[in-house]
């Protein structure tokens, strides 16, 4: 199928080959996002085409995002394709998780399976490959954590320079700790993210670096396949809502658009409600949806959340999460570091686990569902984005009783867990474990 990339505007809707290394329209300045033209093979087809290859040992078959690869047909062959066999991650039944959403029940789809741990994976092979076929040498982005991480393996993996800056200071160490062993130059800037990725999308232009970052329209593509592959995985049944965490809205806006494309296939026959949820203190989006006029995003100038993976206070993809929003008749909603902390600590008691950003989906869940916005027997997928790993002290802290929120105070560890010192003495450890 030809690709091109169109202006994301109705009103622009310019054209331009996925061979120019751009990423916002020249005409009026508004995101770029993939198109195809012609016919797509019959629904049928094509899932009989992806089941047959989860038997495969190919390299591409073996990879969550390529053995979906007719759904992103931008490249003109698959020589460049660098894959960890990212993607295939799980969903995971969590009914205690459900009962303290009050669903009736409550299914996971844990991104933190991936190579580097993190949703990012989907994404970061279809931009690095784009890179490639692109004849880049350096790739960029600006990074809370988990950009950065993924961008450094798939990167290195392909031969090229990753470069990867990062709010100095605002980053969780398991994350940086990626970037540095995957060998990427990182620099730490003084200022935040929304300020680093300004000044690297100048440098980028300055120095001919491709840059990474949720702007460049085939990381979303590679986003996408997280909705194909949870579409087969429930037999290409909808949900009634899919709930996801919201920072730069690059993920929101490749679930909107992998839903509308599967409907438009007839692969599946009804979109689900989208629903987006913010840390109470970095939520321009959430404010969005409240406001009068929707045609601006007023952006947090400072934002604060500990869920360093949405701490983003001026989302470049606010436009897109905007339409796929209204698209599916979906909401957006905020929580407090409280909420987080605890919905996360909910989640670990599953047996299951997550980076403090993805908790932002239960504790988003548990308040529609007390307002109301969603039925408690509604058929609810929530996005895990991280491996609990991501940020251990963020857990430590919190098990203890010693984790700080933003605006100061300590949160209550509600359902903490912490450590016992105990002496070297076997009567004593066995009365405090008959206890």
């Amino acid at each position: 199928m030809p690709a091109e990339l169109a202006c994301f505007q109705e009103r622009c809707r310019a054209r331009f080959p996925v061979s120019e290394v751009i990423y916002n329209c020249p005409q009026c300045g508004s995101l770029l996002e993939a198109v195809y033209s012609g016919a797509r093979q019959p629904a049928a087809d094509l899932r009989a085409l992806w089941l047959a290859r989860r038997t495969s040992n190919a390299p591409l078959d073996q990879s969550g995002v390529w053995r979906f690869r007719e759904f992103l047909p931008f490249l003109p062959s698959y020589d460049s394709v660098v894959t960890l066999r990212e993607g295939n991650t799980p969903l995971l039944g969590a009914p205690r998780a459900a009962r303290y959403g009050g669903l009736d029940r409550l299914t996971f789809k844990h991104q933190g399976f991936n190579p580097t741990g993190s949703f990012k994976d989907n994404g970061m092979t279809c931009g690095v490959a784009q890179a490639l076929r692109l004849g880049m040498r350096r790739v960029a982005c600006a990074s809370t954590g988990n950009t950065s991480a993924s961008m450094a393996a798939y990167a290195s993996a392909a031969g090229l320079q990753p470069v990867v800056f990062i709010p100095h200071g605002n980053i969780a160490y398991g994350k940086l700790a990626q970037a540095l062993e995957y060998g990427a130059l990182t620099l730490q800037i003084e200022a935040n993210f929304d300020q680093v990725l300004a000044l690297l999308r100048r440098l980028a232009e300055r120095l001919g670096i491709y840059l990474l970052n949720s702007i460049n329209p085939f990381r979303i593509e590679g986003q996408k396949t997280i909705m194909v592959e949870m579409m087969e995985q429930r037999g290409w049944r909808p949900p009634d809502w899919v709930v996801l965490p919201g920072g730069n809205l690059g993920n929101i806006s490749a679930f909107g658009k992998a839903l509308r494309e599967l409907k438009d296939a007839g692969l599946i026959d009804r979109l689900p409600r989208l629903a987006v949820v913010q840390a109470e203190g970095a939520a321009p989006f959430y404010n969005l949806l409240r406001a009068a006029d929707r045609s601006r995003l007023n952006p947090v100038g400072h934002p604060q959340t500990l869920a360093t993976a949405i701490r983003i206070g001026a989302p470049v993809s606010w436009p897109k999460a905007l339409r796929e929003v209204e698209a599916s008749g979906g909401l957006v909603e905020k929580v407090t570091e409280q909420e987080i902390a605890d919905a996360k600590a909910v989640i670990g008691r599953c047996g299951i686990g997550c980076e403090p950003a993805s908790a932002a989906t239960l504790a988003g869940i548990r308040k529609l569902v007390h307002a109301g916005a969603v039925r408690a027997d509604a058929d609810v997928v929530a996005i895990l984005t991280g491996n609990v790993l991501k940020d251990p002290d963020y857990i430590y802290r919190y098990h203890t009783g010693v984790l700080e929120s933003p605006g100061g105070g300590l949160i209550q560890p509600n359902f903490g867990n912490k450590p016992v010192v105990v002496p070297n003495n076997e009567a004593q450890i066995a009365a405090i474990l008959d206890r």
